[in-house]
């Protein structure tokens, strides 16, 4: 179990105010990581940070919108300056909009891909450049099953999420042979707020969910942590280029 173990590592978790972020970035602290918790929310990050500090673990706060190439350099710098070394990220900020394609705005579609796929881009690239002066790290980018399986009226997060995927294979065999693995994590429908304004606002949503799911439930946040632990941590150092299911079979159902 000792390969699960990451007692003096620092993790940087985007997105972790709430929702998947926030139970992965509890969990790491659990497993010994320090944590860098960075999403555009100050007040947010604070109240996790203050969970990991109870935990008896370091947290630094270091806000930015992963959309801004400065704010992303700006809190990386942050986190190197405080803790020295960054060996985990965890890029987990996202947003979606649901619409039909034909009356999909521009604007939306351009936000969802600058977040979910250019601020992945962004935040890998600066954290990357660290974790190859060092000669080490694990990179998590969380994808979807929306990489893999078309979601009505999630045309542009279905694109950015399969762009993630991409960038994730790419990453992964230009780094390897430096130290640096980098893999993914994709979630099927997970009780996050972003989630919650879906089915809140869509009157039956969630049972087709839940019968669209083998399991026959929507996953929790904290049954992310288990798998990003494995990627992030000794325990997957023959893993690279990857992106793990946690979809409680939704990619396998077929009728």
């Amino acid at each position: 179990m000792n390969r699960f173990d990451l007692a003096g590592k620092v993790s940087l978790v985007t997105g972790a105010g709430r929702g998947i972020g926030r139970s992965i970035a509890l969990g790491l602290a659990e497993a010994g990581s320090d944590l860098v918790l960075s999403s555009r929310s100050r007040d947010e990050l604070e109240t996790v940070a203050d969970e990991v500090r109870a935990m008896g673990r370091s947290a630094l706060v270091a806000p930015c919108d992963v959309t801004e190439a400065g704010e992303v350099e700006a809190a990386v710098n942050q986190a190197v300056e405080h803790f020295g070394d960054i060996h985990v990220l965890i890029n987990n900020a996202g947003m979606t909009v649901k619409q039909p394609a034909e009356h999909l705005a521009l604007a939306d579609w351009q936000r969802i891909i600058d977040v979910n796929l250019t601020g992945v881009f962004l935040m890998a690239q600066a954290v990357g450049r660290r974790m190859l002066d060092q000669g080490s790290g694990s990179i998590v980018n969380i994808s979807s099953i929306a990489a893999e399986t078309a979601l009505s009226g999630s045309l542009a997060y279905c694109a950015s999420k399969g762009g993630v995927n991409m960038l994730t294979k790419v990453l992964a065999v230009e780094w390897a042979s430096r130290g640096v693995r980098v893999n993914g994590l994709a979630p099927a429908y997970t009780e996050t707020p972003l989630v919650k304004a879906i089915t809140d606002s869509k009157e039956g949503f969630a049972d087709r969910v839940r019968a669209r799911t083998p399991l026959g439930r929507l996953a929790r946040p904290e049954e992310m942590v288990g798998a990003a632990i494995f990627l992030a941590s000794d325990a997957s150092t023959y893993v690279t280029g990857e992106t793990l299911r946690v979809d409680g079979g939704w990619t396998a159902y077929g009728f």
